[in-house]
């Protein structure tokens, strides 16, 4: 020790001082976007303020417009976009260009309690503890209040007749509902949200600061304070310290921080954290975040190298199979004791109405919210919760299930899916119990229809007759009421050398075609594919409760129509596109030739819009005033109706303009579309 001693020698002593004049104002200011030889001592600022509880500083520095590597055209430009073109004082650039940048901090480290400011004067060292460390870095507000900017302008253009848009919507009831007692926990997660965080920073207020420059006298004076201003002996105690003690006080044994986690937003999923929990717990948390997807997305969401086989073991506990898909569990959910967010419904009501939902979808791909809603007796915000999880809204299809069906999975699975469809068997037989239905009430609208075969005339007729023989007691008393024949139009022969038959026997007047039942809407005593009367009373019907429709509409209304008719007379393929038109055409209708641009159409059904062109009443000028605008624009607004009913049929009233635009039109964006071309 004693040589080490002699190697190390003590060169001077210096007194060190703690000044605290500045102990709780001195901020050290970093501006790491900027080289360390270019500063800010030379420029002038024009305002300063500081959030001193927050420790945020604003600083505002002007820009030398007249340097050479300023581009004046951009300046105005940007001064253009944020303020505008007319003059207010409260514009950002007064100069009509971009003449000031802002700054805004950002705390460097929250712990400044090892961190100080030195000054050294006659062999004396003088140290004051920084309050805080912030980094300056260049702020764009402008560019958010440029964004708002834009906004306004537009709502402007597009929100002429917003005013009259809301007064068209129907008048709903309201739910009135009281806030139930917070929970502590509840209030924990609020008090932790990034909202409420955000409001308490925006409730401190700004205390506007004066800069002084490097140079300045102020700045000189406040400098003074950074020496210990008392250095009489008496009032300045030494320090009483073994040189291990003061060592340990320099440079303190690590120990570990703890760090508190930040509490993120229930929604968001951390794939870090995710691959540490145990597999049944990782596709838990995955299915009950993304709800619904197929079996493939979830093994490329796990780690690379996971099985297969535990993971199908793991992700039916937690969901079942719908059209191929994986979707999670409604106990999974809503779990047991809880209640609807929304509404305060028992998790257990919640389960079954969610499950019925599902079920429905391993039938069909489209659901109609009402038609739910009247069966499960739920409040409508559940409701289209449980559709949210696993659908998407369609223009005039209702509830369409969010992902193709992933036939792939079930041919490559076909014990699983086997043990799915049991599954959904028992779930079935609980859901008709507890709801009382029958799964025949429900019958798939877009099932999919069989491919025509080509076969011979003698084959189509044997069929034919086979198919009546079967029916033959079902059509008993349809036979004894109506014993005239029927001309069945047959299609082509396939096969040359084999004459056709296009007779029908007697036995087969209500008989089939192609091996499908024949329509009781078929033409009795008339050429086949011509509609009868009681196609006819039906789309009239139908005209004079919606007024327009187009083909595909049209066709949904007919089979619905059909589904509600009874089991003996169910069957009606034969009821083509064209005895639907032609019976729309028969009924005092009118195709409207809208010019619909292509990627607005859904099919080529979507193009044909038919309209009530003779009701019968005064009324009827008014909507062939409104067909003939919408053969030259699809879209049209409010006050073009407006002037052309004024322009022909002198001043109309504002109710009758809304009656017709409610009758005829649906409307988005302040422009009024035709029923059934509006596409989402």
């Amino acid at each position: 020790m004693a040589s080490g001693e002699d190697d190390d020698p003590i060169i001077e002593e210096i007194d060190v001082y703690l000044a605290k004049s500045l102990a709780e104002k001195l901020y050290l200011l970093q501006y790491p976007v900027r080289p360390s030889i270019m500063t800010y001592d030379n420029v002038n600022h024009l305002a300063a303020r500081i959030k001193p509880k927050q420790q945020r500083v604003e600083l505002e520095i002007a820009m030398n417009t007249s340097s050479p590597n300023y581009c004046r055209s951009k300046g105005e430009q940007i001064a253009l976009n944020v303020d505008g073109s007319t003059y207010e004082e409260s514009n950002t650039y007064s100069a009509k260009m971009m003449d000031k940048q802002s700054f805004s901090s950002i705390q460097a480290t929250t712990n400044t309690s090892r961190y100080a400011a030195a000054v050294f004067r006659k062999g004396e060292l003088h140290i004051t503890p920084l309050t805080g460390i912030l980094q300056m870095r260049p702020s764009f507000s402008y560019l958010d209040k440029a964004d708002n900017k834009t906004k306004e302008r537009e709502a402007a253009n597009e929100g002429g007749d917003s005013s009259q848009d809301e007064a068209e919507e129907e008048v709903e009831a309201i739910t009135v509902r009281f806030a139930r007692p917070e929970s502590e926990q509840a209030r924990q997660r609020r008090i932790q949200s990034y909202e409420f965080l955000q409001k308490k920073q925006a409730e401190e207020p700004w205390v506007h600061l004066h800069y002084h420059s490097l140079k300045d006298s102020r700045s000189e004076h406040e400098k003074q304070y950074l020496y210990c201003q008392s250095l009489d002996a008496s009032e300045n105690s030494e320090l009483v310290k073994t040189p291990k003690e003061y060592l340990a006080m320099l440079m303190p044994p690590l120990s570990e921080e703890k760090v508190v986690k930040p509490v993120g937003p229930s929604n968001v999923l951390s794939m870090a954290q995710l691959r540490t929990l145990p597999l049944a717990e990782q596709v838990k948390t995955l299915m009950k975040n993304v709800k619904a997807m197929p079996f493939a997305n979830l093994m490329g969401l796990l780690a690379s190298g996971t099985d297969s086989t535990a993971v199908l073991r793991c992700i039916q506990q937690v969901a079942l199979l719908v059209q191929g898909n994986w979707v999670v569990k409604s106990d999974v959910l809503y779990p047991k004791n809880t209640c609807s967010p929304h509404s305060g419904v028992p998790a257990e009501v919640l389960c079954r109405g969610r499950d019925f939902v599902m079920w429905r979808f391993t039938l069909e791909r489209s659901l109609m919210r009402k038609e739910v809603t009247s069966i499960i007796k739920l409040p409508p915000e559940d409701v289209k919760e449980f559709l949210e999880h696993v659908a998407a809204p369609r223009v005039n299809r209702g509830w369409e299930f969010l992902l193709p069906t992933d036939v792939e999975f079930m041919k490559k699975h076909p014990d699983v899916a086997h043990r799915q469809h049991m599954l959904w068997l028992g779930i079935q037989s609980k859901l008709e119990k507890v709801f009382n239905f029958k799964k025949d009430d429900f019958l798939p609208k877009n099932s999919p229809q069989p491919e025509p075969l080509h076969v011979s005339g003698a084959q189509r007729l044997q069929m034919a007759q086979e198919r009546a023989q079967e029916n033959q007691s079902s059509l008993q008393k349809d036979l004894d009421a109506k014993r005239s024949r029927v001309a069945v139009k047959q299609e082509p022969q396939s096969d040359p050398e084999e004459p056709m038959d296009t007779s029908a026997p007697s036995s087969s007047i209500n008989g089939s075609l192609n091996g499908f039942p024949a329509s009781p809407f078929a033409h009795i005593n008339g050429a086949a594919g011509s509609p009868s009367q009681e196609l006819q009373d039906f789309v009239s019907d139908t005209f004079r409760k919606h007024f327009v429709l187009t083909l595909n509409e049209l066709k949904r209304l007919f089979h619905l129509h059909v589904a509600s008719i009874a089991s003996e007379q169910s069957a009606f393929h034969s009821v083509s596109d064209h005895m639907l038109q032609d019976a729309a055409l028969l009924c005092h209708c009118k195709q409207i030739m809208v010019p619909l641009p292509p990627q607005n159409a859904a099919s080529p059904d979507q193009l044909k819009v038919f309209g009530l062109w003779e009701a019968g009443d005064d009324f009827d000028k008014h909507r062939r005033l409104l067909f003939e605008m919408f053969t030259k624009n699809y879209r049209i607004r409010r006050t073009q109706i407006q002037a052309k009913l004024n322009e022909e049929l002198g001043d109309a009233q504002k109710a009758d303009l809304d009656r017709l635009l409610k009758e005829c039109c649906n409307s988005q964006g302040g422009m009024w579309y035709l029923k059934g071309t509006l596409q989402s």
